[in-house]
């Protein structure tokens, strides 16, 4: 199966070898960041360092001022993790090296941005806000992100993108020094964790016949006897009289993203969405209608980490005639992933209806891991 490839760009800015290391994988693409949230990013093939930290959700590329003069809400500039034109520079390598390029772009997850817009975060029904966590309902929020997507995706050279957190964002972060497992939180408490309750959500629950007020104090009611580690109460019931709210609002943000990018590409240009297929899930792979969104994106990649395929079958089900479902397999040892059994998972993937791989990540992963890949012969 076709294989690609994530990488940041100071993975390769500053070590003439990684372009050859990663096409060594047999891979014949590479995902390559443009907009990301904020990480500290291990780098153990560099020649100058050994940890790089993005302190912020930024571009990392230099944005078109006639796009966001005068707007309140615009993309930050990296700082000395990612100076200049990062991508661009990277890019070239990598394509020099014979590499297809496709972009990488973080949507609505910024914690910077809900630290200096505090109204554009979700709030939960105890009226804590989410800083990490751009709302999608919120027209203004909407708009930054559309024209985000359009510019990052179709940076010089790129190929295709892929967009990441195209969806609503929710309580699941791993924000710096996460301290939230304290009590253990499942699906469905995770999702009533991730309602948000900002007056655009308000207003849009009562169009959709629901009373906010009554709302809220009903998800704080079924989650009461979660923080006594027992089970939430009608935390099903919930699920269900708002998910469709939830759902309309991002098909319509997804929908949206998608037509701009389109709009600013070249014809051809591939747009997939990071996705799982439980409708009302939250996060880097935002929840989707899998029977509707190849109607509108050329495919979807989908987490498998530690071998699990199952969540590539609903989107396999209905795709079209050359539309991307791609597995996302994790091969880092050091974060679960299974570089080794990589050629087993490819193949369980491909008889779930994958078409393509992606590996994550061919910057963090140590000498040894990308050695496994490229025994594993399951690339190229």
């Amino acid at each position: 199966m076709k294989a690609s490839v994530f990488l940041y760009p100071w993975d390769v800015i500053g070590d003439p070898d990684a372009p050859a290391r990663i096409a060594d994988l047999g891979a014949g693409q590479v995902t390559l960041a443009a907009a990301y949230h904020a990480t500290r990013a291990l780098t153990p093939h560099h020649p100058h360092h050994r940890v790089v930290t993005a302190e912020h959700a930024a571009v990392l590329y230099p944005v078109d001022e006639r796009r966001w003069s005068g707007r309140a809400l615009r993309p930050y500039p990296a700082g000395r993790w990612a100076p200049g034109d990062a991508y661009g520079e990277a890019a070239e390598a990598l394509a020099a090296a014979g590499l297809d390029v496709h972009s990488w772009v973080v949507l609505a997850h910024n914690s910077r941005l809900g630290a200096e817009h505090p109204g554009t975060s979700v709030v939960n029904a105890y009226g804590d806000r989410y800083p990490w966590a751009p709302c999608i309902a919120r027209p203004e929020v909407r708009a930054y992100l559309v024209a985000l997507a359009a510019e990052a995706a179709v940076r010089p050279g790129a190929r295709g993108t892929e967009l990441e957190s195209c969806g609503w964002y929710g309580l699941a972060h791993l924000h710096a020094h996460d301290k939230i497992a304290g009590v253990p939180l499942d699906d469905t408490a995770q999702y009533l964790m991730s309602l948000c309750f900002c007056d655009v959500c308000r207003r849009g629950y009562g169009e959709a016949g629901l009373d906010a007020e009554r709302l809220a104090a009903r998800v704080r009611g079924a989650l009461e006897p979660v923080w006594e580690q027992g089970p939430c109460g009608d935390g099903e019931e919930l699920l269900d009289a708002t998910v469709g709210y939830r759902a309309s609002v991002a098909r319509a943000f997804q929908e949206d993203v998608v037509r701009a990018v389109r709009e600013a590409a070249e014809p051809g240009f591939q747009v997939l969405l990071h996705a799982d297929p439980g409708v009302h899930r939250c996060g880097a792979n935002a929840g989707v209608d899998a029977a509707g969104v190849l109607g509108f994106a050329d495919g979807v990649v989908v987490p498998c980490a530690g071998g699990r395929v199952d969540l590539l079958r609903p989107f396999a089900e209905h795709a079209p005639e050359g539309a991307v479902v791609a597995a996302n397999f994790t091969v880092v040892a050091g974060m679960g992933g299974r570089p080794g059994a990589l050629r087993e998972d490819a193949a369980r993937a491909a008889a779930a209806g994958a078409t393509d791989l992606r590996l994550y990540h061919g910057g963090l992963a140590s000498a040894q891991d990308l050695a496994a890949v490229r025994r594993s012969g399951a690339v190229g």
